[in-house]
């Protein structure tokens, strides 16, 4: 009969699925073939590439040693030992520029010659702290030595610079004069002033002179404590944005030089 030789609803749903079938297999096999094309691509974007500068410059540059010889204008005398200069830079945020490892090496009363409250003078916080390994060795003062004659002083103060060379024959020096607190200041302090340029050019050191430069007359009654002598808290952050840049043109004179 006719109605019995159809086939069954569902042997026809398979076939029409079979022939679907065989009319996707070529499309899907396509896709498949981009997509593996698309990954072998990727594969090969994301293989080693060459360093670029950018990737250089952000590797860690190698820490700076530096070793501050000085009186009580650099240990936070007046204040704290947290608000001393030579801490505020060693906990100062630096963009671009090698971290600082600073040992300040301070003590209160010292100087060239001026023997400090611990018994100690620069001659000995230069045998303490200065190796081999210091990138910057910095002076600051000392207005301690304004009670001893500059010629007895002259030849002390050559000599420390002379050992401090002689411990770290490849560091850079800078000396700091001893400031003022007044814009005339007194005579001895001028010849103390005279004095470490003179010795600090012949060792081959930079010098600075915060008499000339007015570092703390700007603002005396800020930047010095109440007892007219020691820098006040703003006076230690104003000393550190003086000390700062020198240290980092210091060092980065040193770098150009020896290639590090």
């Amino acid at each position: 009969m006719g109605g019995s030789s159809r086939e069954p609803v569902g042997l026809e749903k398979d076939k029409v699925a079979a022939r679907r079938k065989n009319r996707q297999g070529p499309a899907v096999l396509g896709l498949l073939a981009l997509f593996a094309a698309l990954v072998l691509t990727g594969c090969q974007a994301v293989g080693p590439a060459t360093p670029s500068s950018t990737r250089t410059s952000a590797l860690p540059s190698p820490v700076r040693n530096v070793v501050v010889i000085g009186d009580s204008l650099s240990t936070g005398f007046g204040t704290s030992p947290a608000n001393a200069w030579p801490q505020l830079i060693a906990t100062s945020h630096r963009d671009d520029t090698p971290p600082l490892e600073i040992l300040n090496t301070a003590q209160n009363g010292s100087g060239y010659l001026n023997v400090g409250l611990t018994g100690t003078t620069f001659a000995w916080q230069v045998e303490q702290a200065v190796t081999p390994k210091a990138d910057l060795v910095l002076f600051f003062g000392s207005v301690n030595d304004l009670r001893h004659d500059p010629a007895d002083l002259a030849p002390v103060i050559a000599a420390i610079y002379a050992s401090a060379r002689q411990q770290a024959p490849n560091a850079t020096f800078l000396v700091v004069g001893p400031p003022a607190y007044s814009t005339r200041p007194e005579a001895r302090r001028l010849a103390l002033r005279d004095v470490l340029e003179k010795a600090a050019h012949a060792a081959g050191a930079r010098f600075v002179d915060p008499i000339a430069e007015s570092w703390l007359v700007e603002d005396l009654d800020r930047f010095v404590g109440p007892d007219g002598l020691h820098p006040s808290v703003a006076g230690n952050h104003h000393l550190r944005d003086k000390m700062e840049p020198l240290m980092l043109e210091a060092l980065r004179t040193k770098a150009a030089g020896t290639g590090r």
